[in-house]
């Protein structure tokens, strides 16, 4: 079988490794401007459009992430970049999971008890006690319950705050409050009602760009947190600098951003009650991505099904 890979902006060499250790019958080259040589499989992030031109036979295209938003957009752009019977295959947690539970229980610790308020007082000199916001009311709601969104939430309820969940499709999970429907529907609204923490990790798609806004905000409990661990395009920035200033919101913690690497004039970094990291709340394990993505493509190869096949109309 021949396998194509692209990493951008990286030394594509330890992953080739990785890859040829686990599959060591494969036949692996990452892709260069100009290769137009048959491929059976993909493995690649960001990919360009010409990575996929003139590749009929190409049975999957493998994404190293969980997120697939960059190459669907490629595709609504320029419809037919995807071969027409290719499966787009997204990781499934491969290590991220436990990474992203942490990233969200560290905020919303942080919040819960008041450290971000501690901080601001230490850059003004003042020592006062602040009572930390009851456990009992500090309702998170989770905005996404895929697999990653799933661990987060059982990780948040661990930690003894009502934890309440909202995803397109209906789920259960035990000892959480789901619901589920449509993005500003009765069930999203309800789901909204006086929470204290949002987080956000839903897939990227059309119907959820800008999702973070003045009317989702407005929903939440008055001086509400916001954590935002998915992708930049579900913010609109300057509704939530606007809920920040008319204390709709208390603060927020950032890991994604519309441009990326956040421009150095951007006004989020002049903003002391949103906390920056450079999307870094999960990242992707070479090993476990390899293990899980050398798997998959064996199971096709023997004409089995795999999971984590994306379904392009619904964009996760």
């Amino acid at each position: 079988m021949k396998i194509l890979f692209w990493l951008p902006q990286s030394d594509a060499s330890a992953w080739l490794q990785g890859l040829s250790r686990a599959l060591p019958a494969a036949e692996l080259r990452a892709w260069q401007p100009g290769d137009t040589a048959p491929a059976d499989y993909a493995v690649v992030w960001h990919p360009p459009r010409e990575l996929f031109a003139a590749r009929p036979g190409l049975k999957a295209v493998f994404n190293l992430g969980a997120g697939v938003d960059a190459i669907l957009a490629l595709e609504r752009e320029h419809p037919g970049t995807l071969p027409q019977d290719a499966l787009l295959v997204r990781l499934e947690d491969s290590g991220m999971a436990p990474q992203m539970a942490e990233y969200v229980q560290h905020a919303v610790l942080r919040y819960l008890r008041r450290f971000d308020d501690y901080t601001q007082q230490q850059t003004r000199g003042e020592w006062h006690v602040l009572a930390p916001h009851p456990r009992e009311t500090f309702t998170v709601g989770v905005l996404g319950l895929g697999v990653l969104g799933a661990q987060v939430a059982h990780a948040v309820a661990a930690l003894g705050v009502p934890v309440r969940g909202f995803s397109r499709s209906a789920k259960h999970l035990d000892g959480i409050e789901t619901f589920s429907g449509e993005l500003h529907g009765a069930q999203f609204d309800a789901f909204l009602d006086d929470v204290k923490l949002l987080v956000n990790l839903l897939p990227a798609t059309p119907d959820t760009e800008n999702v973070l806004n003045a009317r989702t905000f407005g929903k939440l409990a008055r001086g509400a947190y916001v954590v935002n661990v998915a992708r930049g395009t579900h913010l609109n920035e300057q509704d939530l600098l606007d809920a920040l200033t008319n204390g709709t919101l208390a603060a927020a913690t950032l890991d994604v951003f519309r441009t990326e690497p956040l421009p150095h004039d951007h006004p989020f970094w002049q903003e002391p009650r949103i906390t920056i990291t450079p999307h870094s709340s999960a990242l992707t394990l070479r090993d476990e991505a390899i293990s899980q993505i050398a798997d998959k493509i064996e199971a096709l190869a023997r004409g089995e099904t795999v999971s984590g096949v994306v379904h392009a109309a619904r964009g996760y």
